[in-house]
């Protein structure tokens, strides 16, 4: 017979996270493996078998050791324990509107918190080793020019490498204004504006591979060889194989990730005075607080900002010592 937790967790996963809630299949996958380690955790640790597992054997302490179990001997970052706990307490906070008698426990569970790490720094690009990257397929090849619209777009739309594999033929749209319409988490649509390079390309793209006639609508946007749809790890290689190929030390020695692009996009359009609300738009973040890590990262914004703000104040005026007959008789009689 099922325990209270496998029931519940089962509805938790299906019936709320995928039918109420509409989450991605990726979104529940990261739920799903999050309870796997648990559930092993109570069984190697806790000598708990998975059909023995009741909600009552799960409370804040055994939650914490969970955690930091996770930490010492998977070696998970803080990042991944946080989301971890992010995970249990989204089916714990789920429980105690199903079942009204746990509540106590599960505001036990909910209290535990998320542990504090430093602020990192957001890794990006500077304008020109962007531009030097972008520049790097060979556009008198075919191939080059497929890598060479893919990078524009990956960069342009600041998208996600799975929204920009999930792109189709449809999503683009090439008529003033130009756009790319990506789907985001939560399978959240938002428009991105393209520029007039980028539309460009795009548009010789679509004309080359005979996309730009009808039918092709649901066509994946950017494929391989094999006329399949191009992968999140299909990207990152296209990506890092142009690295590899800049001349450019900085860039070659970076640590370079299509989200790296995401990052250096935002950035770019940050230290251009692009508004912040803009720029949570075309990323797709629900909370501007999310956005917000690129103003407290812009060194040259803050630079230019505080350079703009009574810059008379300091002056660079030195003397000419060297003209100063009174001190240079001092300086002789030392």
């Amino acid at each position: 017979m099922a325990t209270d937790f496998a029931v519940l967790l089962h509805r938790f996963l299906t019936s709320h996270l995928a039918g109420l809630r509409g989450c991605s299949p990726n979104t529940i996958a990261s739920y799903r493996d999050t309870f796997k380690l648990l559930i092993a955790w109570f069984r190697d640790c806790r000598s708990i078998p998975p059909d023995k597992l009741t909600l009552d054997r799960i409370d804040a302490d055994a939650i914490t050791a969970f955690l930091d179990w996770l930490e010492a001997e998977r070696r998970n970052s803080i990042s991944t324990r946080n989301q971890r706990l992010a995970a249990v307490s989204s089916f714990f906070r789920w429980l105690q509107c199903q079942d009204p008698t746990r509540m106590a426990g599960c505001q036990d569970i909910l209290a535990v918190p998320a542990k504090r790490k430093a602020q990192p720094s957001v890794n990006h690009l500077t304008i020109e080793q962007t531009r030097r990257l972008l520049a790097q397929p060979d556009r008198s090849a075919r191939r080059g020019r497929r890598d060479a619209t893919l990078l524009a777009a990956l960069y342009e739309t600041a998208a996600r490498v799975q929204e920009l594999a999930d792109l189709t033929v449809r999503d683009i749209r090439l008529q003033s204004p130009a756009l790319a319409v990506l789907t985001g988490k939560g399978s959240k649509t938002r428009h991105v504006p393209l520029g007039d390079n980028t539309t460009a390309l795009l548009n010789a793209y679509l004309t080359e591979h005979g996309l730009d006639k009808p039918g092709h609508g649901d066509h994946p946007l950017f494929t391989n060889q094999h006329r399949n749809k191009l992968s999140r790890g299909g990207i990152a290689w296209i990506l890092r194989k142009y690295q590899a190929q800049a001349a450019d030390p900085t860039l070659a020695n970076a640590h370079l990730s299509p989200h790296i692009l995401r990052h250096s996009r935002a950035m770019h359009l940050y230290d251009a005075g692009v508004p912040l609300p803009y720029i949570r738009d075309i990323l797709g973040h629900v909370d501007l607080t999310t956005t917000e890590i690129y103003a407290r990262a812009s060194t040259e914004a803050k630079r230019k900002a505080l350079e703009a703000v009574y810059d008379d104040v300091v002056t660079a005026d030195l003397p000419e010592w060297n003209h100063d007959t009174g001190l240079l008789t001092w300086l002789a009689s030392l």
